[in-house]
């Protein structure tokens, strides 16, 4: 098979140049699902980070018109059982710590939609830039499965109650009100996403990086005691929705584009 097609489908691509990782979700028609697979591959790919030190700076991409839209509903619901859909969860979980866990730097590049565990991922990132068409939302309330996991992040970058606003609501909120929220650092022009990005990665690579691993992890033991437990709680909870009877019968509407129940 041709190298470069063998590339294009890779689910997950990197990139590595001048000190900086860009990893780039690559199911553009799936909205980068974080399905089991990507899930997989992520973990992967910052587990090769932790210990490789030619790396200053990680930005996190997305291929396509949307960042990212959350998890497959298609998979969850094909695994029935509450124990299965908590080990998918477990699994996120411990993705979603890895980042915060990393040495270097994480900078999420948000284009487009960026929905539950797309919502997720860019709060767990040390850093979010995004274009000005980014929108982000936490919509799992309105179908009957609690956005439990997004939770734990959005609400250690949100104000609480800006955060039970997305939860409770599941309203869109674009890229101007998640900028005043906290949920990301900067918004600029699409046409301009990719190069701002790289401008703050590379004046990030600039910086000691004993220092800033170190400070990194500082930071996050003094803010953020005791999410491993968070995130444990949060797994059981929106598993156990997503199992409920309420969850699956959510679930097939937003599957089979039926209106959500109410």
């Amino acid at each position: 098979m041709n190298a470069n097609l063998k590339m294009e489908e890779a689910i997950l691509l990197r990139e590595d140049r001048e000190g900086i990782c860009t990893l780039t979700m690559n199911r553009p028609q799936q909205m980068n699902l974080l399905t089991a697979e990507m899930l997989a591959s992520l973990q992967e790919a910052f587990d090769s980070l932790k210990s490789d030190r030619n790396i200053r700076v990680v930005i996190l991409a997305a291929a396509g018109k949307g960042f990212c839209a959350g998890h497959d509903l298609k998979e969850i619901r094909a695994l029935k059982e509450q124990p299965k859909i908590e080990a998918l969860f477990a699994s996120c979980s411990r993705m979603m710590q890895t980042i915060s866990a990393l040495p270097q730097p994480v900078i999420a590049r948000v284009q487009g939609t960026a929905a539950a565990a797309g919502c997720q991922l860019v709060a767990q990132c040390d850093l979010a830039l995004a274009s000005e068409d980014a929108r982000f939302t936490t919509p799992g309330v309105t179908w009957g499965f609690f956005c439990s996991t997004p939770g734990v992040a959005v609400g250690r970058n949100l104000l609480r109650k800006r955060a039970m606003e997305m939860l409770l609501t599941g309203d869109l909120v674009d890229a101007r009100k998640a900028l005043e929220w906290g949920l990301v650092n900067r918004v600029v022009a699409a046409g301009e996403l990719g190069a701002e990005t790289l401008k703050l990665a590379r004046q990030i690579g600039e910086k000691p990086p004993a220092s800033v691993a170190a400070g990194k992890r500082a930071f996050y033991e003094q803010m953020a005691l005791g999410v491993g437990q968070a995130y444990e709680l949060a797994s059981k909870a929106i598993s156990a929705s997503f199992a409920s009877d309420e969850g699956r019968t959510g679930m097939d509407a937003f599957i089979e584009k039926r209106p959500p129940p109410r």
